[in-house]
């Protein structure tokens, strides 16, 4: 147990429902029977060349575990590091982007702090409200239920190509619609349909998040690689080799918990260790709820692809 945790004894302090004995998206303290608030933070330094569009993609990022958690958004504070030379337009524009993500959010953003960087990174501490008996955690999985992904995979390739100048406008463009894509509708639907086990998928990509939910929920997961969406340009970014280094660094930590299929390539592999940004919900829907989920996600304009089920056993099997 680290010192942090011993300091912070979950037993004395029982209205905080998750902290840091979890591996869950956001700590979450209860208020009353009733509610509980939630609260995260999360900054990055740019994905994109795009002021706008990379200050859009932060707050996105940073809301999304407030959803991810069965909890609505409502207040946020910018968290900033600039360099003292970035011109005032460009700022501006970062600030922009994030502030009119968070107004299509419905959250407000009311101050922040800022200091010195010579890289700049932006983001947003987000707060929301949560019914303590409604909160979606990593532990939430039963055998039986089936996986659910909201956004395709990708990310991390694609704007990797693009810092070596390697992209197709196409394809960059489709991934910053994606990661810009607020996780809102996702989480209103898991809250309505009651689920309990879910995640966002960020840094430490699907196979990352998805053993944090495996070990957590004392469950396997089997993953079809056949039914995975994967952005426009991905595989073909993958078969040249374009990887972040998180890619590998999430190889490196997760692998031995993972067993792939043997007509997987690298290339195929190495795209599940991909971290995203702004990543989609990955959620388990029991099958007895599957074919109504997917009913009210068509309703809502939410896209959701299937991609297999919580089993008995341990870590992720990849067919």
């Amino acid at each position: 147990m680290s010192p942090i945790k011993n300091i912070f004894d979950p037993a004395s302090f029982p209205d905080l429902l998750v902290g840091l004995e979890s591996p869950d998206d956001a700590a979450v303290w209860r208020l009353s029977d009733e509610q509980a608030i939630v609260i995260t933070t999360d900054f990055f330094t740019p994905v994109v060349d795009t002021p706008y569009e990379y200050g859009a993609i932060a707050a996105a990022n940073s809301m999304s575990d407030v959803w991810a958690m069965g909890g609505k958004p409502f207040f946020a504070l910018n968290i900033a590091a600039l360099p003292d030379n970035l011109p005032t337009e460009i700022l501006s524009e970062i600030m922009r982007g994030g502030a009119e993500k968070a107004k299509e959010a419905g959250v407000v953003i009311a101050g922040g702090h800022t200091v010195k960087d010579k890289e700049p990174k932006y983001g947003l501490v987000v707060i929301g409200f949560v019914h303590p008996q409604k909160i979606i955690s990593k532990s939430g999985l039963k055998v039986g239920d089936v996986l659910v992904l909201t956004k395709p995979l990708g990310a991390g390739v694609t704007t990797t190509a693009l810092k070596q100048e390697k992209v197709e406008e196409a394809h960059i463009q489709e991934a910053i619609e994606w990661m810009s894509r607020l996780n809102k509708k996702a989480g209103k639907l898991a809250v309505e349909f009651n689920l309990k086990g879910g995640t966002d998928v960020t840094g430490f990509g699907l196979i990352g998040h998805g053993v944090e939910m495996a070990e957590s929920s004392n469950v396997q997961l089997q993953i079809e690689f056949e039914k995975l969406p994967f952005l426009s340009g991905a595989k073909g970014y993958a078969e040249k080799g374009i990887f972040p280094g998180g890619a590998f660094d999430n190889k490196k930590h997760f692998e031995s918990f993972v067993t792939f299929d043997k007509t997987l390539d690298e290339p195929s592999q190495m795209l599940l260790f991909d971290p995203q940004t702004s990543g989609g919900l990955l959620l388990g829907v029991p099958k007895e709820q599957l074919a109504d989920f997917k009913k009210k996600a068509e309703e809502s304009n939410q896209q959701v692809w299937v991609i297999g089920e919580a089993v008995t056993g341990k870590g992720i099997k990849v067919k």
